[in-house]
């Protein structure tokens, strides 16, 4: 691969790092929200990866309205080849866990597309065994003020 590539791709990871555990306020004075990073593979299948692409083209509105019910104010995945990294924005010293079975607990749909998901991703190099989604750290951070 092309060393330039290699160091841009490098520097994009980094700055989108950075901002894990930026905390900001909402321009409506809301209440203090926080983005968290995390990143995962996706097997090393064509076909899965297409397969799992396409299911988040049309996400189950279930699952969205699980989201919403549990308090994330905001879900973004980004790719490159088999690595997916998700930011998520959600209220300041939000507990993860409590959310995640808050959005999971919504619909029995909610589970099922969990499950579904969990058959195309692996964890990323030093996970453990089973353990998919881990949270990256942020190790540089640049704002403008």
């Amino acid at each position: 691969m092309n060393p330039k590539f290699n160091w841009c791709f490098a520097m994009l990871l980094s700055l989108l790092f950075a901002g894990c555990f930026q905390t900001t306020t909402s321009s409506k004075t809301g209440p203090a929200l926080e983005e968290r990073v995390f990143v995962v593979n996706i097997a090393d299948d064509d076909i899965k990866l297409k397969e799992y692409l396409q299911y988040h083209k049309q996400v189950w509105p279930e699952v969205e309205a699980g989201f919403k019910k549990a308090g994330y104010k905001k879900i973004v995945l980004y790719r490159y080849a088999n690595l997916l990294v998700m930011t998520i924005t959600v209220p300041a010293g939000a507990d993860l866990n409590s959310m995640g079975k808050i959005a999971e607990g919504y619909d029995p749909k909610c589970a099922e597309w969990n499950k579904l998901m969990s058959n195309y991703q692996v964890g990323v190099k030093g996970t453990k065994p089973g353990e998919t989604w881990v949270e990256a750290t942020s190790f540089y951070s640049f704002i403008n003020q």
